[in-house]
Parts: C-alpha cells; structure tokens; sequence
C-alpha cells in the first residue's frame, strides 16, 4: 500500500537530467543568496575617519575597553553586537571633539570600572589586582607546610625494640 502515491498517480513528467541540474542549479543559487546576506550583515562597516592621526586613536581607545559581552576581548577585536555599538559610540564621541579621558569617563560612568581592559587601582579593584598573588602566595604555603610535615613525620619514626623483627611486611612505597 502506498501513502503517498507514485509519480504516475500525479501526473508529473518524469525528471530528466537536464531538469535535476536547474533544480540543483537553482537551489545553489538560493543558498548562495542567503549565505550571502548573512556574510554582509556580519561584516565591519569601515567608519569615515577624517585622517590616518584620528583612526589610530580610535584603534589605540578601542583596545583599551572591555567587550562586556565578551569580557576577554577588547572591543575592537570583539564582532559581539555591544562592541559595534560601543565602537561607533566611541567614534561619535571622537567627532563630538572629545578628549579619551572624557570618553572613557562617560562608559565608566555607563557601565563601571568593568568596561576598562585595565582597571585602575583602588579600594574596589584591590582584589582584582592582586587576587592571583595571594592565590599563589597561599598555594605556596601549603606546599611548603605539607613539604615540612612530612620531613618531620619522617624523622619521628617509631623504632622496634631490640631483638624484636618488625611487624609491618608491606613495602613503604
């Protein structure tokens, strides 16, 4: 029993090779059409800088802000939505005629000490700047307590009295 019936039972042509090709042909096309839409929309749109002087400031600012989305990249090497539009802010700001300092206090002052690749050094950022040491300074600690514990407990050991054979068998390694 069929569900669906045959090609007779619908009255279609039979499919020749020339007609299987402009299928493919087709459908590549399509495919093409849509990846390229995709590839488009996801490129970088160059911005009109108005010298070479203005673009490498833009490049050297950008790299000292943080993706937030991204939170290991800067924001000119992140392709996340919020660093597009973080850079094209930045490049706003720049044609407004304001000083770096003055734009990264306004994002400070938008997203907090978080959106500065390097956060300045104060009361709040202290464990972030040495975190890490006092992680290593603790693990060296460790080591070395247990590195001592375990010379002492090796001169502690306990002697069997004399004419006595040891009774541990097993080996010590």
């Amino acid at each position: 029993m069929m569900l669906f019936g045959t090609r007779d039972a619908l009255a279609l042509p039979p499919l020749t090779r020339a007609s299987r090709a402009r299928a493919l042909l087709g459908f590549l096309l399509v495919a093409m059409l849509a990846f390229a839409s995709v590839a488009h929309s996801q490129a970088i749109q160059p911005l009109p800088f108005k010298n070479h002087a203005e673009k490498v400031r833009f490049q050297h600012l950008t790299r000292q802000l943080r993706c937030l989305v991204c939170q290991n990249e800067t924001i000119a090497d992140s392709n996340a939505d919020l660093a597009r539009d973080l850079r094209l802010d930045v490049f706003q700001q720049m044609q407004q005629g304001r000083s770096d300092k003055q734009i990264k206090q306004y994002l400070v002052a938008r997203y907090s000490d978080f959106v500065l690749y390097d956060p300045p050094l104060q009361a709040d950022t202290l464990l972030l700047w040495f975190g890490p040491l006092l992680i290593l300074l603790a693990g060296a600690a460790v080591v070395i307590m247990a590195i001592r514990r375990r010379s002492r407990d090796a001169g502690t050991t306990v002697q069997a009295p004399a004419g006595q054979a040891p009774t541990d068998s097993e080996d010590d390694w």
